[in-house]
């Protein structure tokens, strides 16, 4: 029997629209799921000119599932993020990374372009889907599926420790959520924010430095082993290069279409430092976070709209205005 179901979707004017999707019947492997929330990334501003259907922060229940499903129930709360599946059988699916299959990866905004979080239902695979602990709930769960992954993940590859000193560049959707892991894992976190109004709250989330950087020269701040970029603007990386400890390790977490990385070379080599891009995870560093995250009870702080178009587009609109504290999420 065929599925239908609401979505929203961007268009070439960039209003949001309302349409319908028409799937056939569940392949073997795949999971209905009936939609209770999705986070609003910045990400999904990006394709808002684009005829597809927007978001990648899924949470929902599982309403019916493919003959040879296995580990999930109709009835399940299961969560999806940014990569829809791939082909499993490539060396880096092996290796439980789908994002960089070599074969048939599938991903928001490259295929699968009629289904996406924004809508009432959807299906997918369950190589890439997860359930959701009791502990966390369902409004909260669908930032952790974009947002909270990408913070995670680096600090828990590169085995952040106890007292070690990470700092995070912006304070949002994102950067929220690093100063609380970093906070939770034992380290001294140091936050640097164009915004003197963010200062009582990224204490509140566990920092114990706070920098303005339209005031900072670098002076006084201490060495960093961990640098964490949230931020759209590219920073000072004479200042931030400077403030790294030896073999210091910096994350830049946003896209930067067509912008050049520009690094002083001298102190990259003389300091040992390691510069990593971040924006996969297995499922494995997605379980292993949400472990952490009820473990230690982090939370984000969230904005809720309507999953309509109203509620679409006005989140988007306070997004881009940067008026969201700290994470949209749309509630069906």
């Amino acid at each position: 029997m065929a599925i239908e179901f609401t979505v929203f979707k961007g268009s070439s004017s960039g209003e949001i629209t309302e349409a319908k999707t028409t799937l056939p019947e569940l392949l073997s492997n795949q999971v209905l799921l009936e939609h209770t929330h999705s986070g609003v990334c910045g990400t999904d501003a990006h394709y808002v000119h684009t005829d597809m259907v927007l978001g990648h922060e899924g949470v929902g229940v599982a309403r019916a599932i493919g003959s040879a499903v296995k580990g999930f129930k109709i009835g399940d709360r299961i969560g999806f993020g940014y990569v829809k599946g791939s082909c499993g059988e490539c060396e880096q699916c092996k290796a439980g990374y789908g994002w960089h299959c070599e074969v048939d990866r599938h991903a928001f905004g490259m295929n699968d372009l009629d289904q996406g979080s924004f809508a009432t239902h959807s299906v997918w695979p369950t190589n890439r889907l997860v359930k959701l602990p009791d502990a966390i709930a369902s409004a909260d769960a669908g930032p952790f599926m974009c947002a909270g992954q990408t913070v995670f993940v680096p600090l828990w590859r590169n085995k952040v420790k106890k007292g070690d000193r990470v700092g995070v560049i912006g304070i949002g959707g994102l950067g929220h959520l690093a100063i609380q892991f970093a906070a939770a894992w034992g380290c001294e976190v140091v936050v640097f924010s164009s915004s003197d109004s963010k200062k009582e709250e990224a204490l509140g989330f566990g920092a114990k430095e706070f920098w303005n950087t339209n005031k900072m020269t670098g002076d006084g701040v201490g060495k960093l082993n961990h640098l964490i970029v949230t931020t759209s603007k590219i920073p000072d990386w004479s200042i931030y290069a400077n403030l790294m400890a030896p073999f210091g390790h910096i994350y830049p977490l946003t896209i930067q279409f067509g912008t050049r990385f520009t690094f002083p070379y001298e102190v990259l080599v003389l300091k040992e430092l390691s510069i990593t891009g971040s924006c996969s995870s297995s499922m494995e560093e997605i379980r292993a976070m949400l472990d952490f995250v009820v473990t230690h009870n982090i939370r984000p702080t969230i904005v809720k709209f309507p999953m309509s178009v109203d509620g679409i587009s006005d989140a988007l609109k306070k997004l881009d205005a940067g008026e969201i504290r700290y994470r949209a999420v749309l509630e069906v």
